[in-house]
């Protein structure tokens, strides 16, 4: 293995480069009998791709999945899925003036020492553009995980740069470009006019949820759901922290009142974010993520060349001003992925078990 493939019994490896002539992925694993069509993933795309605000990247790609595998007459065959999405609008001139320097914040530098070779169209490999075979396999899961188990998935952005953004409702999130659960972004829109206009970039938090959860998937103690979650998030660009539950504000909490109390009526709280000794409770799985700012921006900034000479580095081309913007279908993606995977090795070790007590989930 080298990194490219995420999974064990529901297995999905992704290609491509950010300028190559396409991208895509083969999920190996997925059971046979499901109905699946182009349209059943596209939608997720749509979703994910870029060019459709003036507050993310300008490339214009429409991100058309092809079913090449796996699927006859349009049921899955339980044989490996195989899934392209053609690049049509690579701008490769933009990229060089870096062929030769590394920028801030990118992987130029740690690909040209691991490789001693790198594609710096897009950033090649480490682009975010790798994320849309990504959102493709999670739809698939998100299909078999729905029907099986009645299991869905959803996400919204909870904080902008230095903007705390509070929850109202879910029904907003497909109303506006962050995915945000509030009915107002106009602050929002006039926070990265001014960002993008100064040449800079800021972060973002995301909350992912999956809802419907079966009780039990989870493997102690090095395949714990949390555990494999954490590492699926990371394998996002751009991450830098995950939390489940109460996450980080868990070290304020005292144990009386951290604790999930259980009641004949359900858990009466969710600081565990749906996992307890790393097997699902039932209950809401709660997921947050920090991104970091975009790397890519206008502003100079210092680093060296291939000769490790010192040089200013501006990125020009069409960047994410945050690429958290649109990374909230890339985050449910990868939880169904997940989900996915865990539910195969539960239904796999555990098909015969009968509970003690039957599933109890949160008050809701």
């Amino acid at each position: 293995m080298s990194g490219n493939t995420f999974g064990t019994l529901f297995a999905v490896t992704n290609f491509g480069e950010s300028h190559g002539p396409a991208i895509g992925c083969v999920i190996d694993g997925c059971p046979p009998g499901m109905a699946l069509s182009e349209a059943d993933i596209q939608h997720d795309l749509d979703r994910r791709r870029p060019g459709t605000s003036r507050h993310v990247t300008q490339r214009q790609e429409p991100d058309q999945v092809q079913i090449l595998s796996g699927v006859y007459q349009g049921v899955t065959t339980g044989t490996p899925i195989a899934l392209l999405i053609h690049n049509t609008d690579q701008r490769s001139k933009d990229y060089s003036d870096i062929l030769q320097t590394f920028r801030p914040g990118h992987a130029d530098y740690t690909y040209t020492q691991k490789y001693g070779v790198r594609d710096p169209r897009g950033g090649g490999r480490s682009s975010a553009r790798l994320t849309a075979p990504t959102v493709a396999a999670g739809a698939v899961a998100k299909k078999w995980l729905k029907e099986k188990y009645g299991t869905t998935f959803i996400g919204c952005m909870t904080q902008l740069g230095d903007h705390p953004i509070a929850f109202e409702d879910w029904a907003h999130v497909p109303n506006n470009p962050f995915y945000a659960p509030i009915a107002d972004v106009a602050h929002l829109e006039s926070y990265m006019d001014s960002l993008r206009k100064a040449g800079d970039s800021c972060g973002a938090r995301i909350r992912v949820v999956a809802r419907g959860m079966p009780v039990g998937l989870g493997q102690p103690i090095y395949d714990r759901l949390d555990a494999d979650i954490a590492h699926a998030m990371m394998g996002l660009n751009a991450v830098k922290g995950v939390e489940m539950g109460a996450g980080f504000a868990s070290v304020a909490q005292r144990g009386s009142t951290h604790g999930d109390s259980l009641t004949p009526e359900g858990f009466a709280n969710n600081n565990a974010g749906g996992v307890l000794g790393g097997i699902s409770t039932g209950q809401d799985l709660e997921v947050s993520i920090a991104i970091k700012p975009t790397s890519s921006i206008l502003t100079p900034r210092d680093s060296i060349d291939s000769a490790g000479n010192a040089v200013e580095v501006q990125t020009k081309g069409r960047h994410d001003p945050c690429v958290g913007i649109r990374a909230t279908p890339i985050a449910e993606a990868l939880l169904a992925l997940v989900v996915m995977d865990h539910a195969l090795r539960h239904r796999a070790q555990c098909g015969d078990v009968v509970p003690a007590l039957p599933p109890i989930a949160a008050h809701r």
